[in-house]
């Protein structure tokens, strides 16, 4: 049985959880698509990555929604952008992203909540997120790629950022470029949710 994404609650609940078995379905296809082209056993891929072997083969199975921390540890350890394990198959022309329809993915204690907003169409060196964060919340990010770089704009509420060992405080539209391939945290240190908006951008080639 797969497992399901909790419901959120507060302004979360906007994003649409019903979008878990989607994302479990195209992320195990991905994954196994992928893995099999590079050559890597799960046992490899566990090594390389930092997610055990049995949660990897879960995943490839599809009986279980991947949280947003470990879905980058599997991209990292792939050596392959963020968006290459939600990928879709290619259309042609325009694009309309419905939000009934988006793709949402949830820390583990589910109080950040990043919902993808670009199409998930092929390797792509930038891409462009809505984040939310809970009053209080917290997450850790775990070094990217070489290179990579994040470009954030607070929209509302108040956010607390560290970058390796400096911490910025940003209200709203307030912005902010740093590296991402070092470790970094976002915090809300409010009683109010934070809304951001985020392009990345891999500048290294990627293979």
């Amino acid at each position: 049985m797969v497992s399901k994404v909790e419901q959120p609650t507060d302004g979360i609940d906007q994003l649409i959880s019903e979008s878990g078995d989607y994302i479990t379905d195209v992320v195990k296809e991905n994954l196994k698509l992928i893995r099999h082209t590079k050559g890597f056993s799960l046992d490899k891929l566990a090594n390389r990555c930092g997610v055990s072997r049995a949660m990897l083969s879960q995943i490839e199975q599809g009986k279980s929604v991947p949280t947003i921390s470990v879905l980058w540890k599997i991209a990292n350890g792939l050596n392959v952008p963020f968006s290459e394990l939600l990928k879709e198959k290619n259309q042609d022309g325009i694009h309309i992203l419905k939000v009934e329809n988006s793709k949402v993915l949830y820390s583990n204690s589910k109080v950040f909540a990043s919902r993808a907003l670009f199409p998930f169409l092929g390797n792509r060196k930038t891409e462009f997120y809505e984040l939310i964060l809970k009053p209080g919340g917290h997450e850790v990010a775990e070094p990217h790629k070489t290179g990579t770089t994040e470009n954030l704009v607070v929209v509302s509420g108040k956010l607390r950022l560290r970058v390796g060992e400096k911490v910025v405080e940003l209200e709203p539209k307030d912005s902010v470029f740093f590296k991402a391939d070092v470790s970094h945290e976002y915090s809300n240190p409010t009683d109010q949710e934070t809304l951001m908006y985020l392009v990345m951008d891999y500048t290294d080639e990627i293979g």
